[in-house]
């Protein structure tokens, strides 16, 4: 699976609006080395998310953003697809304009947290029949990826913003500040 492949069936999920539990599914179908490939796809768009702007815009939108909530964020943002991810990690004050109105309304939380496991539960699919977590089937999976060449990013992140600093998330960001500053979607 390449990389237009892989936002293929990103963008095929969105479309069908459908849950992780149908990509887990879609996966298992194929290939272990297809899973695999996706799995370093995936990996590497949340490594790509993984910076201090795209942070300090989720804050600005959940009113508070933990570690966890900010892989749930880019788990959201991974399947909104290529182009809406592209954007944000470009310019994340892009958000302001790429969120559906309708997330307010609904009390929608931009995060998916079922779909940062989707490659693992996949390839436990295939292997045993169910998606239950089982320690054999992890180390085949990672000595798979490793195989592939796969090195999991460990970066540490350095905030240029402050928590605290309204007023410097408001001038970095004017366009999330308006829309969510004053109203975000969780905290």
């Amino acid at each position: 699976m390449n990389k237009e492949q892989f936002w293929q069936l990103i963008s095929e999920m969105k479309e069908k609006d459908e849950t992780s539990e149908w990509l887990v599914e879609q996966l298992a179908s194929r290939s272990a080395s297809e899973i695999a490939d996706y799995e370093i796809h995936f990996q590497t768009a949340l490594e790509q998310s993984y910076t201090s702007s795209l942070w300090a815009a989720a804050y600005i939108i959940l009113g508070g953003c933990s570690d966890d909530s900010f892989d749930y964020f880019r788990g959201w943002l991974i399947a909104c697809g290529q182009e809406v991810f592209e954007s944000a990690v470009q310019n994340p004050d892009n958000l302001a304009n790429l969120i559906p109105s309708y997330y307010e309304e609904e009390e929608i939380i931009p995060e998916f947290e079922e779909l940062l496991n989707t490659g693992l539960e996949a390839f436990t699919l295939k292997e045993t029949g169910d998606i239950e977590w089982d320690d054999k089937v992890w180390d085949k999976f990672s000595s798979l990826l490793d195989e592939k060449g796969y090195e999991p990013f460990e970066q540490e992140l350095e905030f240029d913003w402050e928590e605290d600093d309204e007023d410097g998330l408001a001038e970095r960001f004017p366009k999330l500040w308006e829309r969510f500053g004053e109203n975000p979607l969780f905290y």
